[in-house]
């Protein structure tokens, strides 16, 4: 449906007192999320790899929303250092975090590794928002009712995720690596409520659509062209931003957990995405690859 025909959602719910934490919020969905839930009155705290586009970000969400309770601090999501520096940082500077919104990523980029040899895509979408969300948890539980928001794709749908080789170092696809990271992205989301059950701290993962964002970079060519002939059909990113700010804000939304949302409504993940058994196993093979123990 073209962005004009749908029918916006729209809240007038508050965020006083709240703390918000969203990662890659200094350029599209995440920065027009900040400036959304700024205006609501949460404290926000963008975490970005880039402080200068952060700091300009900054000003631009101060301005636009008139609260000046805004600050950002570096984060950069292929670091695992960076990653536990960031989280210790804010596990000692910050009382409590109500909603954790993961939502950096990268898209169908050229073959790379992250710092500590990760393929790039899985590095950054999956494995840095697993480690950064497993030190921040016991804030958030303290914290709760609390929420913990990670943005997918409906790209998952096409994903599978090789467990053989999680790094695509036998054979690179871009696309295929996208898409196993927004599977991830899905199933994290999905194994993370059934461990938080009775704490008051709910998952969502979520599609915002297909938004027009600077992540079109390394389309190919012919990519590029049919996402110029969809442009009608696609969102900008304050259209994009609005699933996000459903999930972070929609009171129903205490109640349900570990779902998929798409244009602001709850909605079918692909059978892949309500994979339990291959759940349990990327789980497991994430705290392996990190290092860490997650029960």
């Amino acid at each position: 449906m073209p962005s004009f025909l749908r029918r916006a959602w729209s809240s007038a719910e508050k965020l006083n007192g709240k703390t918000v934490l969203i990662t890659g919020a200094n350029t599209g969905i995440g920065k027009e999320t900040a400036k959304d839930l700024a205006k609501r009155g949460a404290k926000i705290i963008i975490a970005c790899r880039d402080m200068e586009k952060a700091q300009e970000a900054l000003t631009e969400i101060i301005e636009t929303s008139g609260n000046d309770n805004v600050k950002c601090m570096k984060l950069d999501l292929s670091d695992t250092k960076s990653i536990r520096e960031f989280a210790e940082a804010f596990n000692r500077d910050e009382p409590k975090l109500n909603i954790l919104i993961n939502n950096a990523g990268v898209m169908v980029c050229p073959y790379g590794k992250t710092a500590d040899g990760f393929e790039t895509q899985i590095g950054v979408n999956h494995f840095g928002h697993f480690l950064l969300t497993h030190m921040l948890l016991d804030l958030i539980k303290r914290s709760a009712p609390a929420r913990i928001i990670t943005v997918s794709s409906m790209a998952h749908s096409w994903g599978s995720i090789n467990l053989e080789d999680i790094n695509s170092e036998k054979s690179y696809d871009k696309s295929k690596a996208y898409s196993q990271s927004k599977l991830a992205n899905v199933l994290f989301s999905r194994s993370l409520a059934k461990r938080l059950e009775g704490t008051d701290v709910t998952t969502y993962s979520l599609h915002p659509g297909v938004v027009q964002t600077d992540l079109w970079r390394h389309l190919t060519g012919p990519q590029q062209f049919i996402m110029k002939i969809a442009k009608p059909f696609t969102k900008n990113s304050v259209q994009g931003a609005q699933t996000t700010i459903y999930c972070a804000v929609e009171p129903s939304l205490a109640n349900e957990t570990g779902h998929y949302y798409s244009d602001c409504t709850r909605t079918s993940c692909s059978s892949a995405g309500k994979d339990d058994d291959v759940a349990q196993k990327l789980w497991e093979l994430s705290c392996r690859m990190l290092n860490i123990t997650w029960e």
